[in-house]
């Protein structure tokens, strides 16, 4: 008989992007069927738009159906199921049009709450009741993440707003409140409610990867607190190479097509900054001299390939110049009038 798990968090969809990594995808999978509570729904998007990750969802429908039992008290808004909704794109819209086009899944689904995910974690089995406790008193949660090895993964979670930044000296105790309010946001184990979808909109999938998930967290901040909590939710499972800075930061190995992104998705941030009035121009070309200083460094350090590399921040500085000055540039719209 399948077993009935408690839902501490209501209509909870899982989002997951994931693009042509199966096998990645499948440990996640076996890790979901280690959960001690069940999810509303799991949302899977698949940037590739394959038959084989399509098998694999319906396949993993299947098995949470023998081991959970179908959800019949709660159908989603199409009276659907199906834990497993497999959301095929037709074209590669990157990250960050793979989280936007899951969250408006899960949202029309009617989902409560959005804890999104890429491919290469493990979701710890314990980690929906970790989030829970929070959830009656916040609408944006950050849980903590192990690293690959095993180890606590540090993550920049205070945007320093005018330079546009992470600030990368930013305390990693939490203090006496168990938490610490932030003003940012990573899509790698992120949870978040309805509600704040409704006031701020989908995440804008035209970053396509890089600054999509800090620029959402930054505009929830506008309309709520989030916080960041010491509770471990995710593992993740990708060995990246880097560069370790005294035991505690890393600079990640990266690709000339993230470069790219990295600086010409500063145009966005800055269109963004200006409708809440966060933008001045000579504070924010020092944090994009600061981004350009810190990439250079990466190359030096890690990736060492200048002649691609440096080609890449350069056009993407170039492409960041248009977008703020793009007079036809409109934010992301809320998904429900709150005037």
């Amino acid at each position: 008989m399948p077993s009935t798990l408690p839902a501490p968090i209501d209509k909870l969809a899982i989002v997951v992007v994931t693009y042509k990594r199966q096998e990645l995808l499948a440990n996640l999978f076996d890790s979901m069927t280690e959960l001690t509570a069940t999810p509303w729904r799991i949302v899977i998007v698949d940037n590739e738009n394959s038959r084989e990750t399509e098998a694999m969802c319906t396949a993993f429908n299947e098995r949470l159906a023998n081991l959970w039992g179908i959800d019949t008290e709660q159908p989603d808004a199409q009276g659907g199921t199906d834990r497993v909704i497999y959301a095929p794109q037709l074209e590669n819209g990157g990250g960050a049009g793979g989280f936007s086009a899951g969250t408006e899944c899960a949202y029309d689904l009617g989902a409560q709450w959005f804890w999104v995910m890429d491919d290469d974690v493990l979701v710890i089995p314990e980690g929906i009741e970790r989030l829970a406790k929070w959830t009656d008193r916040h609408d944006v949660i950050q849980g903590s993440r192990y690293d690959y090895d095993g180890g606590p993964f540090y993550w920049q979670y205070d945007f320093i707003v005018p330079l546009g930044i992470p600030n990368p000296i930013a305390p990693a105790a939490f203090g006496p409140a168990g938490y610490r309010v932030m003003d940012t946001l990573c899509f790698e184990g992120g949870l978040f409610r309805r509600n704040i979808v409704e006031k701020i909109g989908l995440p804008d999938p035209r970053f396509f990867i890089y600054w999509d998930d800090t620029m959402y967290g930054y505009r929830a901040s506008k309309v709520t607190n989030p916080i960041v909590v010491p509770d471990v939710v995710l593992r993740r499972t990708r060995e990246i190479g880097n560069w370790d800075i005294a035991g505690v930061r890393q600079l990640n190995s990266t690709s000339d097509m993230n470069r790219y992104h990295i600086m010409r998705n500063r145009g966005f941030l800055a269109r963004y900054m200006q409708i809440y009035g966060d933008y001045h121009p000579v504070l924010f070309r020092l944090g994009n001299a600061a981004t350009f200083c810190k990439e250079f460094i990466r190359l030096a350090a890690v990736d060492k390939c200048f002649k691609t590399g440096i080609p890449a921040l350069r056009r993407g500085m170039k492409d960041a110049r248009k977008i703020i000055k793009d007079p036809n540039w409109k934010p992301m719209p809320p998904m429900k009038d709150t005037e």
